[in-house]
């Protein structure tokens, strides 16, 4: 049995949604006009999967290990750890003795895999969109200090061969997982719709 939930109205910043401007869209609108709405609309749902699909990738490699970034015996269900080999290998940024201590802590393990599987979960499902962009960018903005692209050259003194001292793919990916969010990008090929008419996402807009 299907529940319909009418929210009340809630005072505040919303994020602007492609599927409502497309709902309230008015009947005078004209065929440009809707073709650009619906174009826009699979557009973002298909940079949706293909990003979701990058941090679920990335989660069943370093649990599994394809043999891909992660080799085969060396993979999180074999008793490796998924922070260490990146974490250890710092060697540049304000604070590189930070991440060494946190390299292979279970701790940083079970947070980051948790985040990777959370946020390609949630984006290849259409739903939870906020909370993905969230923890995407939270993560993304701790690889991005990792690796300190403004930095020249790393603690030894090496080059350290940063192409751009501030744009890099992790700030990329962080503006693409904002950007989903606030489009509301779950309608169009995924489960948005049906997760936004919840009663307990109806009363919590954050769970969007």
């Amino acid at each position: 049995m299907a529940v319909h939930h009418h929210a009340r109205p809630h005072p505040g910043f919303r994020a602007p949604s492609l599927h409502r401007r497309a709902r309230t869209a008015p009947a005078s609108a004209g065929p440009a006009t809707l073709a650009a709405t619906a174009t826009g609309a699979y557009v973002f749902a298909g940079l949706r999967l293909l990003t979701g699909f990058v941090f679920l990738w990335a989660f069943l490699d370093k649990t599994f290990g394809f043999g891909y970034a992660t080799p085969s015996g060396k993979a999180w269900a074999d008793g490796g750890s998924p922070t260490e080999g990146f974490l250890s290998n710092v060697a540049v940024g304000p604070v590189e003795s930070t991440f060494h201590a946190w390299a292979g802590a279970a701790w940083a393990d079970w947070l980051f895999m948790l985040g990777l599987l959370g946020t390609g979960l949630a984006l290849v499902a259409g739903i939870g969109l906020r909370l993905a962009a969230v923890a995407g960018t939270a993560m993304m903005a701790l690889m991005w200090i990792a690796e300190w692209p403004p930095a020249q050259h790393l603690s030894d003194g090496s080059p350290s061969m940063s192409t751009n001292p501030f744009a890099d793919y992790h700030l990329v990916y962080a503006a693409v997982l904002i950007a989903l969010a606030a489009a509301g990008a779950g309608a169009t090929w995924g489960l948005g719709r049906a997760w936004a008419r919840l009663p307990f996402v109806s009363r919590n807009r954050w769970l969007l």
